[in-house]
């Protein structure tokens, strides 16, 4: 697909890179931006053969400096509800992807950008990033899922913190705090990240996404539900073609050729 804010790639087979591509404005998510991530999502989402995304930013400066402020700054109530729930379908659309979404952040994840990395299901860092949630600092709080996704992340206290504070971190602060799972040199950010994908990619397609399921549903389970859950998803792998060649494979001492079957 053409897009004018984003590039959609596939750096190898099943591999996708989506980078937000307005360095100018920082990268910075206005309406049109949004809108042509829900295609980038529905492009993806669409591909059987894909088998992860990485999400990051153009440049070396910002991965996402947040949302457009002077695209929000004359909307009436009414337009900052409509804007607030394009952004979230933004982020819900990439949590439901059946495969892994990693945030590869390049540099500045503030407002949008943080919550649009908050969104992937884990974020390299660059040892150049910096994350925050300044939006008190506009006389608004977070509006596309940041309050919620980092007291889930970071913990009710030091999200709240966070939040009302404004206060910036930087990635080995986002390290500590299980905000971020891997800092990393910036010169060897997509490299990380593509190594990620590829080890990914080398696994069982199918137990990979149930495997997601499993995690992200079982989060809002009691522990009797989501175990439950897994049980389930872990007995339909047994109808599958790969668990068959996984299992065989690992007896005959070799390395499996997984179908996604």
């Amino acid at each position: 697909m053409n897009f004018k804010n984003l590039l959609l790639e596939q750096p190898e087979p099943g591999l996708y890179l989506l980078t937000i591509n307005r360095p100018r404005a920082l990268n910075a998510l206005n309406a049109a931006t949004l809108a042509e991530l829900m295609q980038a999502i529905a492009c993806v989402s669409a591909d059987a053969g894909a088998r992860a995304l990485l999400v990051t930013g153009s440049g070396d400066k910002a991965f996402v400096a947040g949302a457009d402020i002077a695209e929000m700054q004359g909307l009436s109530a009414v337009q900052a509800q409509a804007f607030s729930v394009a952004g979230m379908n933004v982020m819900h659309g990439l949590e439901a992807l059946s495969v892994p979404v990693i945030a590869l952040v390049n540099g500045y994840a503030l407002g949008g950008g943080c919550e649009l990395a908050m969104a992937c299901d884990w974020i390299i860092a660059s040892d150049r990033a910096v994350f925050g949630q300044p939006e008190v600092n506009l006389g608004i709080p977070p509006g596309f899922g940041g309050t919620q996704r980092l007291t889930r992340l970071v913990g009710r206290a030091r999200a709240l913190e966070l939040v009302t504070t404004a206060r910036q971190v930087r990635a080995e602060e986002a390290l500590a705090i299980g905000l971020v799972t891997r800092v990393v040199p910036a010169a060897e950010l997509r490299e990380a990240g593509l190594a990620v994908a590829r080890s990914i990619a080398a696994k069982a397609p199918v137990a990979v996404r149930l495997a997601k399921q499993a995690v992200q549903r079982g989060q809002d389970l009691d522990l009797a539900s989501a175990c439950t859950h897994e049980t389930s998803l872990f007995a339909l792998t047994f109808a599958t073609a790969d668990q068959k060649e996984g299992m065989r494979a690992f007896v005959e001492k070799r390395a499996a050729r997984f179908l996604g079957e």
